[in-house]
């Protein structure tokens, strides 16, 4: 990773940790990788295992064989549902799976001041978990208005963990406004959706995390500003990546092979992957094969093709034993989903003027459009109209707290019939449904609380498909090969409605979160991201 050297010989481990390289050694077990090529295990900078939407111990089964021995987590997903309960799921899941699972403690929860979450964590509340062992320090700070304008809660959370790691989120931001947010103490950011904002922010001192998930894939736009003098301050993240993604493409494996094959310089991406990685979280004790190093190590036949064929986190073998020796803990925030009374009437949308602010998807990016359409009102609603793809976006207040209903209007889902719905709402994880029939958004939205949250398909009055995610309304309790399935189900039944994006539920999702421009909506209405507020 440093000289971009091949070296022959054998890897000795002793304890989990390497002690020889590039010579022959003699030891109680030995395993033939001859014609082999060993590189360092890969370290996922920034995710949200909730949105994968398994557990973590499936979430280890289902990535660290494909290279990936570290993952630097967020639960803030969980924590807008329980608050530190959540967190401290993972917490005590971290120290039990195989791969190693590194914590930022959730820094915005909830993200913003427009939307009804179901906790609320302040500095005080987090910094008893500072000194927690999987804890690195604070999660993507999201509210970059906040930082930028020195809000009092944003300035106790920055100064508690002054002199700790503080991960970024500031999509499109620059100039001077950039200048402040990085004078604040924040280090790294993952939101650089174009060469030239990602290039600023290297020039300005971030390091850049290019981010490829289900959802907001950025590689493309990125790729080149990866060279080998810009891969020592760049990593690679995923962000949200669901099983059905990872099985049909992969993980941080699919990352590394179109880098590749775009070009890129390979010994650049694999340290972007492992080394930079490392040295950005200061995880000092991995991200080579060196001696003193922890043994995270994958076996590949091919660096171009980076297809593992052997996993070794800590010098343990992934594999099917390896997993079965995990102690499971009890999942937390089941029964988390209240939904209020609904009739097909709660989804009008009243007004007279006809224009109106329509939310417009952007596929493969979690920004979107603040298009202004004329929506004449019939009988004092201003209805869908599948012929120029004007869905109704709705969401649902489901923690139990107020029961707001918001309604407005999305472009871009290509609905010409029924609903499809989700508690998998950045990051209030409220109720969303998307649809052109209120009866079957009524019934959308009342089956996920029969289910205790998920994903609904329904057309007609009947349910197509779904998938439960018991765990706060966001994680499944079974094998991440039962989710990958129901996926493809729920996939296959929203392409019957119309819908052409290739992730549905996940691109519903991020219409909901108040912190990416340009406009979003939340259980109080629309919101102006660029405004920072609410506009109906």
């Amino acid at each position: 990773m440093v000289t971009g050297a091949l070296i022959p010989g054998d890897v000795a481990i002793c304890g989990g940790v390497i002690v020889g390289i590039g010579a022959d050694y003699v030891g109680k077990r030995q395993i033939d990788v001859t014609g082999k090529t060993l590189v360092p295990g890969f370290i996922d900078t920034h995710l949200h295992i909730e949105s994968s939407c398994i557990t973590p111990y499936e979430f280890d089964r289902c990535v660290l064989p494909r290279g990936v021995t570290t993952a630097i987590c967020d639960p803030h997903e969980i924590a807008n549902v329980c608050g530190l309960t959540g967190i401290r799921y993972f917490l005590d899941a971290s120290e039990r799976t195989v791969m190693d699972i590194r914590v930022n403690l959730s820094s915005c929860v909830p993200s913003t001041h427009m939307e009804t979450a179901g906790a609320a964590l302040g500095a005080a509340d987090l910094a008893p978990l500072a000194d927690h062992p999987r804890v690195i320090g604070l999660a993507e700070f999201m509210n970059y208005p906040g930082v930028i304008f020195r809000d009092p809660g944003c300035m106790e959370k920055l100064k508690a963990f002054e002199g700790r790691h503080i991960d970024g989120h500031a999509p499109l931001l620059s100039g001077r406004d950039l200048n402040a947010y990085i004078s604040a103490g924040i280090r790294t950011e993952h939101e650089s959706t174009s060469a030239a904002e990602a290039t600023e922010k290297l020039q300005k001192g971030m390091r850049v995390l290019i981010r490829e998930g289900s959802v907001s894939k950025d590689l493309e736009a990125l790729a080149e500003v990866l060279t080998p003098v810009t891969s020592a301050y760049m990593c690679l993240c995923t962000d949200d990546r669901n099983p059905l993604d990872i099985a049909e493409h992969g993980h941080l494996d699919y990352m590394i092979r179109r880098l590749i094959e775009k070009g890129r310089d390979p010994l650049s991406v694999y340290r972007a992957a492992s080394l930079s990685a490392a040295e950005a979280f200061g995880l000092k004790d991995r991200g080579q094969i060196a001696p003193g190093k922890r043994a995270d190590i994958v076996v590949l036949d091919d660096p171009a093709t980076c297809r593992a064929d052997m996993v070794f986190c800590a010098g343990v073998l992934a594999s099917d034993e390896a997993f079965a020796a995990r102690e499971i803990t009890a999942p937390v925030a089941r029964g988390s989903v209240h939904v209020p009374p609904l009739t097909p009437e709660s989804f009008r949308y009243a007004g007279n003027n006809p224009e109106t602010p329509v939310i417009g998807i952007w596929p493969g990016k979690i920004l979107t459009e603040h298009a202004v359409v004329q929506v004449p009102a019939t009988d004092g609603d201003k209805r869908p109209d599948p012929d120029q793809d004007l869905a109704r976006i709705t969401v649902i207040e489901r923690h139990g707290k107020n029961g707001n209903i918001a309604n407005g209007f999305v472009r871009g889902f290509t609905l010409k019939k029924g609903a499809i719905a989700s508690t998998v709402c950045h990051d209030h994880h409220n109720i969303a449904v998307v649809g052109v029939d209120y009866a079957d958004m009524a019934l959308a939205a009342k089956r996920l609380g029969e289910i205790e949250g998920g994903f609904v398909v329904v057309e007609g009055g009947k349910v197509l498909a779904e998938l439960a995610l018991p765990v706060a309304g966001l994680m499944s309790l079974d094998p991440f090969e039962h989710v990958r399935d129901r996926l493809i189900a729920l996939r296959d039944a929203a392409k019957g409605l119309g819908v052409t994006l290739e992730e549905p539920f996940l691109q519903l999702a991020f219409v909901a979160l108040p912190v990416i421009p340009h406009l979003k909506i939340t259980d109080f209405g629309l919101v102006d991201v660029d405004r920072f507020e609410i506009i109906g």
